[in-house]
């Protein structure tokens, strides 16, 4: 499964085809869909362009992307720094419906961060899915000591340069995995920036679930730019894995 990444954090400075708007999403959507991607993870955005966590904005955007694409489960984010607190996160999740009245299918909650299980048990009292982010082997040993590996919808390990305890993306995956053990749920691994094309080949080559967008880059594996992330699910449908030394990693950063 090749999950998509819309947006994230990255603004239209960054990248002048990040989409915001509920529309844009939806496009932007429909189009990796075309390319490939299974499913679609995104940072809704208020009328500034900001990520939010209001409920009227997540509804609006994850309707938009479910008119534009029937059936395609959306995933959107908890993270840390889209409000300024672990309380106000709690308080805005606990507030959005049940995926059949307009919440998000799923929602990614980063282990690591405080008040992960309680809004993970918010996600799942709404009736949503919950994505289990993992960024380190600490935050791995600290997901399996408690009851949720059994009840989130997948378990996300995320390589990001510089916060992953690791100089190369593959070897960083290998030490959470080896923290999580053998998970009951599905596992999608991911880098971000220098990582992401490396971490997507060596996860495709061991058969696990992966992801893929302008949140995570906008490179292209021979170190071009991206026209969207239609272009980067493309890339990643097209290529075979190949051996570690084939493994693309772009001098450009994502």
């Amino acid at each position: 499964m090749i999950q998509v990444c819309l947006n994230g954090d990255r603004t239209r400075g960054q990248h002048r085809t990040v989409p915001q708007t509920p529309d844009e999403l939806a496009r932007a959507a429909a189009d990796a869909v075309a390319a490939g991607a299974f499913m679609v993870h995104v940072h809704p955005r208020d009328d500034s362009g900001r990520e939010t966590l209001e409920t009227r904005h997540v509804v609006e955007a994850v309707g938009a992307i479910r008119a534009a694409t029937p059936g395609l489960r959306v995933s959107v984010s908890t993270r840390d720094g889209i409000v300024d607190s672990a309380r106000r996160t709690l308080a805005h999740v606990s507030e959005w419906p049940s995926p059949d009245l307009g919440g998000p299918d799923c929602a990614s909650v980063n282990w690591h961060e405080e008040g992960a299980a309680d809004v993970a048990a918010a996600l799942r009292d709404n009736g949503s899915g919950v994505e289990a982010g993992i960024w380190t082997p600490q935050a791995a040993s600290r997901f399996v000591a408690t009851n949720w590996p059994w009840q989130v919808e997948r378990v996300l390990v995320e390589l990001i340069p510089g916060v992953t305890p690791g100089s190369d993306g593959p070897w960083a995956a290998e030490r959470i995995l080896a923290a999580l053990g053998m998970s009951p749920v599905p596992v999608l691994v991911h880098g971000e920036g220098r990582w992401a094309w490396r971490v997507l080949r060596w996860a495709q080559a061991a058969g696990y679930d992966v992801r893929i967008g302008l949140e995570d880059t906008v490179h292209l594996p021979d170190g071009r730019e991206a026209r969207d992330s239609a272009e980067l699910v493309a890339a990643a449908v097209r290529s075979e894995p190949g051996t570690p030394s084939q493994w693309p990693v772009p001098d450009a950063p994502g």
